[in-house]
């Protein structure tokens, strides 16, 4: 049972790419035959073309993603930990939450587009800049499902501990935490591409390097480097995609008991 499900994911995943490839292709070659417009290789150009200068320029593509990774990567833990911080504030009582909610959900109110130049412009450095957006769209999403995380033991648990006069911080340590963790990875996991979207828009700012400093440079040269844009683009969601797989891998390992991680059992049946 455990074989025909692995494969299973395998042909799910090569059908996906495959439909994914044809459609893009279809795309392209429909915006050359069908619709009249002027270099259309700089409006979508064919993927075979966008891979082959992927792979000719990799040494440079990783470089500059490692800027933008490593400043996002900081950014993350930072945001994860005021995240679960305020998770763990708002869930000692509800007026505490009351409180706290407004204002968390009101910090998301300003679009990350309109926020970026400003905090480029106070701080006057790249990486610390790239490093603050990224905590800045992290700490919401992650706040808000563990705060879930916390809110939703059930009742016989928590009378349990109560019964044995349990304090506050073994109540979190062994009860609280764990059942919060798979809401923690689930906010994690949202919050990981976004911290790469944030670092790339600083950079978009004026930054001296990282992706984003190459995906705008490829602009200024026309339609000459316009397979560059288009291999910036597949590398940045490449790099999003990345930080998405290494949260669902470090999720496996740390909360092994959840149901989509045991083992199905049956032997190899």
């Amino acid at each position: 049972m455990r074989i025909f499900l692995f494969d299973a994911r395998k042909l799910q995943t090569a059908v996906w790419l495959v439909l994914f490839l044809l459609v893009w292709e279809g795309v392209a070659w429909s915006i050359r035959h069908w619709i009249p417009v002027t270099q259309p290789e700089t409006k979508w150009p064919y993927f075979t073309d966008v891979m082959t200068y992927v792979f000719a320029n990799l040494g440079m593509l990783f470089k500059q993603g490692g800027i933008t990774f490593a400043n996002a990567l900081s950014g993350f833990a930072i945001g994860s930990l005021v995240g679960l911080l305020l998770a763990l504030i708002m869930s000692l009582s509800a007026t505490i939450e009351r409180i706290i909610t407004p204002y968390i959900v009101s910090s998301q109110m300003v679009p990350i587009v309109g926020l970026a130049p400003i905090v480029f412009g106070i701080l006057r450095d790249a990486d610390m800049s790239r490093i603050s957006m990224a905590a800045y769209v992290t700490f919401f999403p992650v706040a808000i499902n563990a705060l879930s995380g916390l809110s939703s033991i059930p009742s016989e648990k928590k009378e349990l501990f109560a019964s044995y006069a349990s304090s506050k911080p073994v109540y979190y340590w062994k009860l609280a935490l764990p059942s919060a963790l798979p809401y923690l990875f689930l906010g994690m996991k949202l919050a990981a591409p976004l911290s790469i979207t944030a670092s790339i828009v600083v950079e978009l700012m004026g930054a001296p390097n990282g992706i984003g400093v190459t995906m705008v440079s490829s602009l200024y040269y026309g339609s000459s480097q316009s397979t560059l844009f288009w291999a910036t683009l597949f590398f940045s969601a490449l790099i999003g995609l990345a930080a998405y797989l290494v949260i669902s891998v470090i999720e496996r390992v740390a909360t092994p008991w959840q149901p989509e991680f045991r083992s199905t059992g049956g032997g190899n049946t």
